[in-house]
């Protein structure tokens, strides 16, 4: 796969050296409005060094900052066996020396991500309606499909591009705002000429135009990665239609994902801000249509490789374009699709599901369980001042 990690690491300098420009530009033309003879040169530094603090937030905090702001909280492995049985297991699949943390999002709306700069670091994010819809084939595709990001450095880039874009929004609000408030006047002597107000206005047109090119740039980098994991998850897993189910349940939620926004929302296995059947324009979308992943995973014959899922893809998108790298293409690649598995928890009713679903979030808010020998288990919350708590059903005297 190191021709996939190669062209990736080229990917994501071509992204930071675009955002890098992007915010230079967006300086020089913002401070020249203030300023028309020194103003361009501040812009310039003030933009380089936010360029440079950011970069720095970016491959140090910029995992921490997307599980925040998505309100992530970290589990561990008896809050949720199973799903760290499937994260064992698709670690070992891609040969990874390092497993990343899970963490779980209290939301209905089903979805998940990978984040991080490497794979010592990474993490994969599920939200609670995801662990409550789908069956353990349907998990194993989604979780498949956020290591093959963390395998192929994809999470270096989107956590970068992801803090980096979001710099840029950010200086382009508060200028447009200090216009708003000011009424694009300058505290400076020579901003009645005409040359300072056609600065004005040009600066104006780039603050606007400024976060749409980053997203653009951003954007056309990132939808065939989509497709790469969709088809290294099929490779792990070998069984394609466990993915394609699970997009399938994803895409047909109507549950809303309120911790998700623009600078989140490539990272999400689908994209959590528009609901299914709404049509962008390629430009514009973080994604590629959920339908044709779907149709392309089902479209997979005569085996779960590389080779299987390119000549998928060619069918059904009519496209003679390479999504998968020409040298990892192989006809000798003997990957069979298994048969889907049953397990016993594919055979919960709603209610155990759903009781199920609450026992992880009152696990992952930090109440403690207590199993008492005449085999209850009850949990008592955080807030919980006294240093003993008594059984509700034998009355023994457990402390805490």
């Amino acid at each position: 796969m190191w021709e996939i990690i190669r062209l990736n690491k080229i990917k994501s300098g071509i992204l930071i050296s675009g955002m890098g420009i992007a915010l230079v530009l967006l300086g020089f033309i913002i401070g020249s409005s203030f300023h028309s003879s020194q103003g361009g040169i501040i812009g310039i530094v003030i933009a380089l060094a936010v360029w440079f603090i950011m970069l720095i937030v970016s491959l140090t905090e910029g995992g921490s900052m997307m599980l925040s702001a998505s309100n992530a909280k970290l589990i561990t492995p008896d809050v949720h066996p199973q799903l760290y049985n499937i994260v064992e297991e698709m670690r070992l699949a891609a040969g990874l020396n390092f497993t990343p943390k899970i963490y779980i999002i209290d939301a209905e709306a089903p979805n998940a991500f990978a984040t991080g700069t490497k794979p010592e670091n990474s993490a994969i994010a599920v939200t609670s309606g995801l662990l409550k819809r789908l069956n353990r084939d349907e998990l194993q595709g989604v979780v498949a499909h956020e290591m093959s990001h963390i395998y192929n450095r994809d999470i270096r880039y989107m956590t970068i591009a992801g803090v980096m874009m979001g710099s840029i929004v950010l200086i382009s609000g508060i200028f447009l705002r200090s216009m708003w408030f000011t009424g694009g006047r300058s505290s400076n002597s020579d901003s009645k000429g005409g040359g300072q107000i056609i600065m004005i206005v040009i600066a104006l047109v780039v603050a606007i135009l400024a976060p749409i090119m980053a997203q653009l740039l951003y954007f056309s980098l990132s939808r065939k990665r989509e497709y790469l994991a969709d088809a290294s998850a099929a490779r792990l897993t070998r069984y394609p239609e466990g993915l394609a189910s699970a997009l399938e349940k994803i895409s047909n939620s109507t549950a809303d994902l309120p911790v998700a926004n623009k600078v989140t929302a490539p990272l999400y296995i689908c994209n959590p801000l528009k609901k299914e059947g709404m049509k962008l324009s390629d430009l514009t979308s973080t994604h590629p249509p959920t339908s044709e992943r779907i149709r392309i995973l089902r479209a997979m014959a005569g085996g779960s490789g590389f080779l299987a899922y390119q000549n998928a893809y060619n069918g059904v998108s009519g496209s003679s374009s390479l999504i998968i790298p020409k040298g990892k293409l192989s006809n000798n690649e003997n990957n069979s699709i298994r048969e889907g598995k049953v397990s016993d928890s594919d055979n919960r009713d709603l209610k155990t599901i759903n009781r199920e679903t609450k026992d992880i979030l009152k696990a992952v808010n930090q109440y403690t369980t207590i199993e008492c020998g005449c085999g209850v288990k009850f949990k008592v919350p955080q807030d919980y001042s006294e240093s003993k708590v008594f059984c509700p059903r034998c009355g023994r005297e457990h402390k805490i």
